[in-house]
């Protein structure tokens, strides 16, 4: 009989582990897909009888590629055990978290007592992620992306539609979360269709570039031009960037169509060094996405572009986000360093929203560093407090970098930043991002810095060279 008793037990014990294996993710040790789903139906039933409502988080991973490719799957695995555990610490005991598969989790939310406790919860997931992870002796960032669909009904549909607004977030910029509204569903397929068109706009020549000058603030003369890419789509007019780069880095796209857009700025930076001569400090800044960072081959096509166009390396600046710097910092690094030798300006882009410290930016060879537009908006209004401002500049000076403004839309705005010792930015007051035509124009209007501007070409006698009296130019689709 103990015999017989033995081998039940060890029968039952054998049956308990591999249902639990059945249920849950090897890895990370939390539910998977199969369990949430179930206890998810198991939770509507009984919120359908009680009324009270039920939320889905659908969590997603920003960034997570980067590490998988750069450190490797062991590495990577890694990291999501410690992701995990950070999420499931900001839970509370009654709420699941699973793992759905790759970089995707899922949080239940039961017996939420009021609207907001949903939005609450996804705002503690997203701060838990924002200290730096150590993986072999280094620290990453990563975040999370975030949708929230509440109430009752299918489990099924809950799940979709937190994905959905997933997405939603994730193309607002990611790290943050969005909540489900019904038009998203209209809104994926337009987002699916656009996929489509924008697959084929580059042979289509749909594709153009605009033009935004960076200006002195004390003299207005032009030191730069920003490149910014717009798509003339045949049925939906002008599509700004915002609206299909995610798209280009979602489908793969963006490096087919960084490379456009790197190829056609190199080209229109040499016609205008070959116009003005006498200006060799007039750089054309090309954005670098944080997906064609980690694409390989980049300082290859740099390199191609510029022989290609015949512009010397110091004619071109490579603008890249905070963000995008610190996904993964020391693969940035590496990259950074090669561009840096073949003579490229480097620029860190929206500084300020990042995650940077000291350390980090003094291990970057930059050149420029961009102020974040926020940081401007406030300048003037009763909350202003120019200290972070101060420092922001103070910073670059002692990193020897030169500050650039952005998002400059009012006079008070320029003259606080003449006073904390910023000298150059670009931003609608000063002027809107043009086409080649009317960007051309303006250089030859306004003049360029570092030298006078081109006989019979500058500004009628009286006129002040001020960016404050250039007066903006529609552009088709400026941003």
């Amino acid at each position: 009989f103990a015999e017989h008793a033995s081998l039940a037990l060890n029968h039952a014990r054998a049956v308990e582990e591999a249902v639990h294996e059945a249920l849950h993710d090897s890895l990370t040790g939390l539910p998977n897909r199969s369990l949430f789903v179930d206890r998810l139906r198991h939770t509507l039933a009984r919120a359908e009888r009680a009324g009270t409502p039920v939320a889905v988080l659908f969590c997603d991973l920003d960034g997570f590629k980067t590490v998988n490719d750069s450190l490797g799957h062991r590495t990577g695995d890694r990291l999501l055990v410690s992701v995990a555990e950070r999420l499931a610490d900001c839970l509370r005991p009654a709420d699941t978290i699973a793992r759905l598969g790759g970089d995707e989790f899922a949080v239940l939310l039961e017996e939420l007592r009021e609207p907001g406790d949903a939005a609450r919860a996804a705002q503690r997931l997203l701060d838990s992620l924002k200290a730096p992870f150590e993986l072999r002796e280094r620290e990453f960032f990563i975040s999370v992306s975030i949708g929230i669909a509440a109430g009752t009904g299918e489990a099924e549909t809950l799940l979709r539609d937190a994905d959905l607004a997933m997405y939603r977030a994730k193309s607002r910029g990611k790290g943050r979360y969005a909540i489900f509204e019904p038009g998203m569903h209209t809104a994926i397929i337009e987002r699916l269709d656009l996929e489509v068109d924008l697959k084929g706009a580059i042979e289509r020549d749909e594709l153009m570039l605009a033009y935004q000058p960076i200006f002195s603030l004390r003299s207005g003369a032009v030191a730069g031009v920003e490149a910014l890419v717009r798509w003339q789509h045949p049925t939906r007019g002008v599509v700004l960037p915002e609206h299909f780069v995610p798209l280009a880095e979602e489908s793969g796209v963006i490096r087919e169509l960084g490379r456009w857009v790197l190829r056609t700025a190199c080209h229109q930076g040499a016609l205008w060094r070959a116009k003005y001569p006498g200006h060799p400090e007039l750089q054309i800044g090309v954005n670098i996405s944080g997906a064609q960072l980690r694409e390989p081959g980049l300082v290859e096509e740099v390199a191609e572009a510029l022989a290609a166009a015949q512009l010397d390396a110091s004619g071109l600046t490579l603008e890249i986000t905070e963000t995008a710097l610190m996904e993964s910092f020391e693969t940035a690094i590496t990259l950074l360093d090669a561009l840096k030798e073949l003579g490229v300006d480097l620029a860190i882009d929206d500084f300020g929203i990042g995650y940077s410290s000291l350390r980090y930016l003094r291990r970057l060879p930059l050149d420029n560093l961009k102020v974040e537009k926020s940081f401007i908006d406030g300048i003037g209004r009763p909350d202003d407090e120019p200290a972070l401002l101060r420092a922001i500049v103070d910073l670059a000076e002692i990193f020897g970098l030169t500050v650039i403004a952005e998002g400059i839309e009012r006079p008070e705005q320029r003259a606080r930043l003449l006073q904390l010792g910023c000298d150059l930015g670009q931003g609608h007051l000063l002027s809107e991002a043009l086409l080649s035509a009317d960007a051309d124009a303006l250089l030859f209007r306004v003049g360029l810095l570092g030298g006078p501007a081109p006989p019979n070409a500058g500004p009628s006698e009286g006129d002040e060279p001020s960016p404050a009296t250039i007066e903006p130019k529609a552009d088709r689709g400026a941003s």
